[in-house]
């Protein structure tokens, strides 16, 4: 590993980057860096090397270094809306500059009065080249003072940065009728990445990588948008001339010519020039019975009664706006009413112990300093559109780019996006949706709900709902199940021709919507309903008994917690311990990070809500660069599913880690007996560096109980070296996350409204993993828990029993039928019905193996 040194391109104090009050900066998501505040108006060059970029305003220049790294310089916050008024750049693209070389001059009284801020950023804009950067504190001197040093990543065999000269193309007009949207965007993507040059796009004073999607995308290319790529590289001019050429000849799209010059107005394009969408092919009912309609189960029950159809209606919009200084003030307002609304929520659900929906809220108030989602709104406002027109067109297109991503992650948050743009639609215009008038005995039927039409319910009137796009771990279904509704996901779109006031029946537990029953078959199904209260009554009953088969083997059922009242709620719902206290809650909703002792005491008063000598496995703080922390910021990732999530970030940032260890060693005595996981660990590696960190600290704090410590099995590398994890010294216990465990298995998001529906963790694929597992950690005396949502679900429990689970970690209002359902089984047929499950070919066959009884 080398070092460079970064010379200081001002004269100024530093500032940590982190305190930048720009979330675009403070969270990295431009990349690693460095603050100052200047008390100088000349930038000069901080290395030697190539001008890579001169924003046309003059506020921004970018320097590319011998070694290939890009060092962004970024005069202030907001000031590109200065249009070059105070800048005078010294250079341009393609020259060669010295350390110390003038750039840019600017005038500080200027931009004290028309920027946001002075604070000049200096970033590594392709930080994936370095290891680490170390800035300087206090004052320092432009030209003399080193401001940081910054350590260079290894290079891979073959790897060396890349090097060559710089190839520019000409101005681009793209063609496309919609721009760049997900299809194009994807071709020029895959174009960029045959080559090994570092290759840009940029469009006006936006800039983005042209390997990555998400970022073209970012920057809203329309039909007639100028663009300009640029290549670094030995293989620069190809790709300028390849691309090029791709971008002139619309990407693999048919697109009709564009007749104006570079300087001219680009016209508007003609609805009559774009191809309409295909008309849907018409589809027979799957279940072969036009009265019955399948979905996918997202919450139990059964639900009896007439339809609602819920449709939004549009708000009305005036399209052009006033001032857009006072258009922006508007969107600005009504962005901070409605994160103070979200955080209301968000602090009332977690002091009504729901987590999980107040984690839900918490990620919807972040969506809302999105740059990529605000940049979309602001630009349509400096055309002249209304603040309610431009923030409307943003969000859905936002919400309608992730939708066809192909990342799932990404697409899963789409709903997201409706729901938190709405909402600050809403506050922006007056217009508040109009909430139906809902009777007893309401089946709500929808394409999709919000998280927050779904957590405003009405549970005295609605006894189920059906939606035709979602999934069974969507954060609609995870609500539905705390609010015990009946739900059904991935229901067939043909629900929604159902005529309101029509009697139905959905079936929560089987995934089903029965329309057109005769006035028996609802006094039978009312019969069932009545039944299954009685059934409920009884497991209620014998909630404090152990959860022992007909053949004496003791399964223990304890539950998934987030706080302290829902461990002591957990104790009157019959719960043998916890087997998975989410230890975010804890972090969620502050300015800066809990204290160690702050921490401790929280999971000391966990561990004394729960009866002497009861488990109280605890998961190390599992936030990723898709649900960030606002005091641990995480740079934004083109995958966040795939990134620094879980215990990465703990390893990434290990003080954090420590100071979790050393506040669960000192909660170790409070009464429960204390274990610790740790979160999407996926190689020995992670593992062993996550065990010796916490080995240090347990040393260094001189402790002397015993704490066990295992691994949360959510990723498939864990399950398939079940072996080799189950030898390593000090792990003694796996604990099967099946949310994730599936999705990675199946490479499908539980949210994404096309493939949620097949993301069932009865999948044969899953149950193998889960029993290979178990087979390995009991050869060795250790022992397997699940705690994801199968471990709720009654037709996998005995399964999960015959694959030879050891513990079942359930949602607190599942643990008496759960416990149940170990009781109705013997032993050696769950071991039958687990060998039968692994040779299954679909989860629909695994779960014909056990019919859920009515009675």
């Amino acid at each position: 590993m080398s070092q460079i040194e970064l010379t200081a391109p001002l004269t100024g104090i530093m500032v940590p980057i982190e305190q930048v009050p720009d979330p675009v900066f403070a969270k990295k998501m431009v990349g690693e860096g460095f603050s100052i505040d200047p008390l100088s108006n000349e930038l000069i060059a901080p290395v030697a090397g190539e001008v890579a970029d001169v924003q046309p305003s003059g506020h921004a220049v970018t320097v590319r270094s011998a070694e290939g790294l890009e060092v962004l310089m970024h005069i202030g916050l907001d000031t590109v809306k200065m249009q070059g008024e105070g800048f005078t750049p010294a250079v341009k693209e393609g020259d060669h500059v010295e350390v110390g070389d003038l750039l840019v001059t600017f005038d500080l009284d200027t931009v004290a009065t028309h920027a946001k801020s002075l604070l000049t950023q200096v970033v590594i804009a392709n930080s994936d080249r370095i290891s680490g950067i170390e800035p300087r504190e206090g004052l320092v001197t432009a030209g003399q003072d080193v401001a940081a040093q910054v350590d260079l990543a290894e290079q891979a065999e073959g790897g060396a940065a890349v090097g060559g000269r710089t190839v520019t193309s000409e101005a681009l007009l793209v063609p496309n009728p919609t721009g760049l949207h997900a299809r194009p965007t994807a071709t020029l993507v895959n174009l960029a990445k045959k080559f090994t040059s570092d290759i840009r796009l940029r469009r006006g004073d936006d800039s983005a990588n042209a390997k990555s999607m998400v970022g073209i995308m970012g920057l809203a290319v329309a039909r007639g948008d100028k663009i300009v790529i640029t290549a670094t590289g030995p293989d620069a001019e190809d790709a300028i001339a390849q691309i090029s050429d791709g971008v002139r000849t619309g990407l693999g799209e048919d697109c009709p010519p564009i007749t104006t010059d570079d300087t001219g107005p680009v016209p508007a394009v003609d609805e009559a020039e774009l191809e309409p969408e295909p008309e849907p092919e018409a589809t027979g009912p799957r279940s072969g019975d036009p009265n019955l309609l399948l979905g996918v189960s997202a919450s139990p029950g059964l639900g009896v009664g007439t339809v609602l159809q819920l449709r939004h209606d549009d708000i009305h919009v005036e399209e052009f706006g006033e001032d857009h200084h006072k258009e922006r003030r508007k969107l600005n307002a009504a962005i901070d009413r409605s994160i103070l609304d979200l955080s209301a929520l968000q602090n009332r659900l977690e002091k009504e112990s729901d987590p999980d929906k107040a984690a839900i809220f918490a990620a919807h108030a972040e969506l809302l300093s999105d740059p990529d989602l605000l940049d979309l709104a602001v630009s349509a406002i400096d055309k002249g559109k209304s603040a309610p027109y431009a923030w409307r067109g943003a969000f859905n297109t936002y919400a309608d780019r992730l939708a066809g991503l192909k990342n799932e992650v990404l697409a899963g948050r789409a709903n997201d996006v409706r729901d938190v743009g709405q909402r600050v639609l809403e506050e922006l215009t007056g217009q508040r949706s109009e909430k139906p008038e809902l009777a007893e005995g309401t089946i709500l039927i929808a394409e999709d709900l919000t998280p927050s039409d779904t957590a405003q319910l009405d549970r005295t009137k609605v006894v189920g709902f059906a939606t035709t796009n979602g999934g069974a771990s969507s954060h609609v279904a995870i609500i539905a199940r705390s609010l015990d509704i009946p739900a059904v996901a991935g229901i067939e779109g043909r629900a929604l021709e159902i005529a309101d006031g029509a009697k139905v029946v959905l079936d929560g537990s089987k995934g089903t919507l029965q329309q057109n029953l005769s006035d028996a078959e609802i006094e039978s199904i009312l019969g069932r309903q009545q039944r299954m209260a009685e059934r409920k009554a009884r497991e209620e009953s014998h909630k404090d008994e152990p959860a022992i088969t007909t053949d004496g083997h003791q399964i223990k059922v304890v539950a998934n917690i987030g706080g302290v009242e829902d461990a002591q709620d957990s104790q009157t719902r019959g719960a043998e311990g916890v087997g998975l206290l989410r230890s975010e809650f804890v972090f969620l909703g502050r300015t800066k990070a809990p204290t160690e002792d702050e921490q401790a005491q929280v999971y000391a008063d966990c561990a004394r809500a729960l009866a002497p000598g009861q488990p109280l496995v605890i998961r190390t703080l599992d936030v990723g660069g898709d649900k960030p922390l606002p005091y641990l910021p995480i740079p934004a990732e083109e995958n966040p599913f795939l990134g620094i999530r879980g215990v990465r970030v703990g390893l990434e940032k290990p003080e954090v880690l420590r100071a979790q260890c050393r506040a669960i060693m000192k909660a170790a005595d409070a009464g429960a007996e204390l274990n610790v996981m740790f979160p999407m660990i996926a190689t020995i590696d992670d593992w062993r560096n996550t065990k010796r960190i916490w080995d240090e600290e347990y040393a260094k704090l001189g402790a002397t109980t015993h704490v066990p410590v295992g691994i949360m099995m959510e990723v498939p590398s864990v399950a398939v070296m079940a072996k080799q994890f189950a030898a390593e010294e000090g792990c003694e216990f796996f604990s099967v996350g099946t949310n994730d465990l599936t999705s990675y298995t199946l490479a499908m998001d539980r949210g994404h409204p096309k493939l949620a529906a097949q993301v069932d963790p009865c999948n044969p694929a899953i149950l193998a993993l889960i029993g290979n597992a178990c087979d390995a950690l009991h050869e060795h005396g250790k022992w397997l828990g699940i705690c994801g949502g199968v471990a709720s679900d009654p037709q996998a429990v005995p399964i999960l029993v015959g694959l030879g689970v050891d513990e079942l970690s359930c949602s607190i209002p599942a643990i008496p039928s759960i416990k149940a359902q170990v009781r109705a089984y013997s032993l050696d047929h769950c071991k039958e019905l687990a060998a039968q499950a692994v040779r299954c070919a679909t989860p629909a066959e695994v779960r014909a193996l056990v019919p859920m009884d009515e009675d």
